[in-house]
């Protein structure tokens, strides 16, 4: 039997609906608490909670025990400064809590399987698979990798990403171009973007494309089908990056997922 081309999108979207809906992704994240030198503590998470000069450490209670790295702690704990992007998870029963860095900020996101906005998710609506929208374009590299500061959705907060260069491509006889960032795998690029859907039927802030790494000759392809929303598109407690200034296309992608129902 013939595979179709959306068919085949659909087994992809199924397996990454299903990782979003992991019992401990990002749709379980239940607060997102910002440390500082002063020693706080957060609903749902044992231990008063502090960060300075040397990173973030938590003191527990009598009776409080986390798992860090697989061993139970007690008493008090030091993480350690975390790089940006960076982070530790912790366990507490059924919890996990993440310590992170993000924009130069420590931060405790607690992740709880049965969190409200996981118990609440249906699903991501998307367009129908179009062939139109997987395109063939050039990578073009920077001479060196430049560093990028992007804004957040969360205020307050600038993102510093690598860019390795540049994506090109004609959509209807016009040529347009995204600036690329390294992807999760060395090699292949990611691109956050925005375009004449975003706020109407796409989510106004932002959706990421992975593309796999380009060719020998630069060249690679973008199937915008395959354009997914940041986490911030669900939840409040992200703190998800904003495309750089130049990644809004001046046309509608009616590829990809939508709005989140």
């Amino acid at each position: 039997m013939t595979i179709t081309f959306q068919q085949e999108w659909e087994t992809w979207h199924d397996a990454h609906e299903q990782r979003r809906a992991s019992p401990h992704g990002f749709l379980a994240i239940t607060g997102l608490h910002w440390l500082t030198e002063t020693p706080q503590r957060f609903d749902g998470v044992p231990g008063s909670w502090s960060t300075g000069p040397s990173g973030p450490a938590v003191t527990l209670d009598d009776g409080e025990e986390i798992i860090v790295d697989g061993s139970p702690v007690s008493g008090s704990f030091a993480f350690g400064k975390i790089p940006d992007k960076g982070d530790v998870t912790v366990e507490y029963g059924n919890i996990r809590i993440e310590v992170a860095s993000r924009g130069g900020f420590d931060v405790v996101r607690p992740r709880d399987p049965a969190g409200p906005v996981l118990k609440a998710y249906d699903g991501t609506p998307a367009y129908p698979a179009d062939e139109k929208w997987v395109i063939s374009g050039d990578f073009r590299a920077f001479d060196e990798p430049r560093p990028y500061p992007v804004g957040s959705v969360a205020e307050g907060i600038e993102h510093v990403y690598e860019s390795p260069g540049v994506i090109t491509f004609t959509v209807d006889g016009v040529d347009h171009e995204l600036v690329a960032f390294n992807g999760h795998t060395p090699g292949t690029l990611s691109v956050l973007f925005t375009d004449e859907t975003s706020g109407v039927t796409t989510y106004a802030a932002n959706r990421s494309v992975q593309v796999a790494a380009p060719a020998a000759d630069g060249t690679v392809t973008v199937d915008f089908n395959r354009a997914t929303n940041l986490p911030c598109a669900y939840t409040e407690f992200a703190t998800c990056p904003l495309p750089p200034q130049g990644n809004r296309l001046p046309i509608a992608v009616e590829a990809g997922e939508k709005k989140p129902s």
